[in-house]
């Protein structure tokens, strides 16, 4: 592919005619020998899909008396959603807020403090030690 699209050089567009039928001549004859070779597969897969099938139709049952089932639980009842405050008037207020309000805050359980530790000061050494 990349021969063909060079311009300096002349394109012998016999010779790539010929290669093309090598590889289409190929693909037939795979074509052609393929059933006798991985015919038995398209059993097996036959196979696989009846089996599917049976499986999905015992899964398709009832579930048993024994568990009983309890309705869904609406959202309403777990997610509250507080109105947003109102939308500042200029755009300079518009940056940042929402994260002005406490109750609006994505980060419910408090500030993430991994990553704060030094690795000169737990082994002791002091802060130019690296440098």
């Amino acid at each position: 592919m990349a021969d063909s699209q060079r311009t300096s050089e002349p394109v012998n567009f016999v010779h790539q005619d010929e290669i093309w039928k090598a590889h289409v001549k190929v693909e037939k004859d795979s074509a052609e020998v393929w059933p006798n070779k991985w015919g038995s597969l398209t059993e097996a897969y036959k196979e696989y899909e009846r089996d599917s099938v049976k499986l999905k139709e015992v899964v398709r049952e009832e579930p048993p008396n024994h568990l009983p089932s309890q309705p869904p639980t609406p959202p309403e009842k777990s997610i509250h959603v507080a109105p947003s405050p109102p939308v500042p008037q200029t755009t300079q207020a518009l940056i940042g807020w929402r994260s002005a309000h406490s109750h609006l805050h994505l980060e419910k359980f408090g500030t993430v403090h991994h990553g704060r530790r030094s690795f000169l000061k737990e082994l002791g050494w002091p802060f130019d030690a690296c440098i």
